[in-house]
């Protein structure tokens, strides 16, 4: 069913059932900025060095299927099974390259600094909660601005087990404070979104990179474009109605 204006009316109501919010979760690569293209040109260009698949460059479905979102132990073993040691230099090489790219072609997502004000102005908590190595999730969000903005930064390796295991979530609402009750996520790949369901918060997806359809296996709350998507302003607004909140003209 949807409703008159063209919405649907489960997606904001799914959130409005978190009210009165207390915290919002960040991804970092791809749910703050779209860095999978680097990601992807650092992977690419390194593999072609060392002959990787017979010398033909990796596509982006294959950058989707075995590398987006998923932690360096994994992508390791999946690039030299027979090899950890090697997989995790490699990878440790191409962090250090993507770090480089990072530096001069980082932007955010589409109306990300929008949300973020919406987030300041209600006083909530927050965090950023990332598979990606420490020194690439803090160099992101000193690009972007962010430095103060996230109350904690939690790194997946730092944790037990790492995304789409939900311990690193789990962690950040330890660290805040917080009840999983009065909280939710924005992710953008579905090992994030499995992580963030599995710690019983609903996840906002935002379709920068991965297919949807792929997304929605994970079972988000729904999906969005950008943070400029009508449809997260409409389930911004369910919160803030319930809330007692003053909503913000958007």
């Amino acid at each position: 069913m949807t409703a008159a204006n063209g919405e649907n009316p489960t997606e904001s109501a799914s959130l409005a059932t978190l009210a009165p919010l207390q915290a919002v979760l960040f991804d970092v690569d791809g749910t703050l900025c779209d860095s999978d293209p680097l990601h992807y040109y650092a992977f690419r260009e390194m593999l072609l060095e060392i002959g990787y698949n017979h010398g033909v460059p990796v596509d982006e479905e294959w950058f989707i299927k075995t590398i987006a979102g998923k932690h360096n132990d994994d992508i390791a073993s999946a690039l030299f099974p027979d090899d950890q040691e090697r997989g995790l230099k490699f990878c440790d090489e191409k962090e250090a390259m993507f770090r480089r790219l990072v530096k001069e072609q980082l932007k955010p997502i589409d109306g990300l600094y929008k949300v973020k004000k919406w987030i300041e102005d209600r006083g909530l908590k927050r965090a950023a909660v990332t598979n990606a190595p420490r020194l690439n999730a803090e160099l992101i969000i000193e690009i972007l601005g962010l430095k103060d903005f996230f109350d904690v930064v939690i790194i997946g390796s730092e944790c037990e087990r790492a995304k789409p295991s939900p311990d690193p979530y789990l962690k950040a609402l330890e660290l805040l404070k917080v009840s999983k009750e009065h909280t939710f996520i924005f992710e953008d790949s579905a090992s994030g979104i499995r992580a963030g369901v599995a710690a019983g918060m609903p996840v906002v997806g935002l379709a920068t990179r991965n297919p949807p359809h792929i997304l929605m296996e994970a079972k988000p709350a729904f999906l969005i474009k950008d943070y400029e998507d009508s449809k997260l302003w409409a389930a911004l607004e369910e919160i803030d109605k319930k809330s007692g909140a003053t909503t913000t003209t958007v």
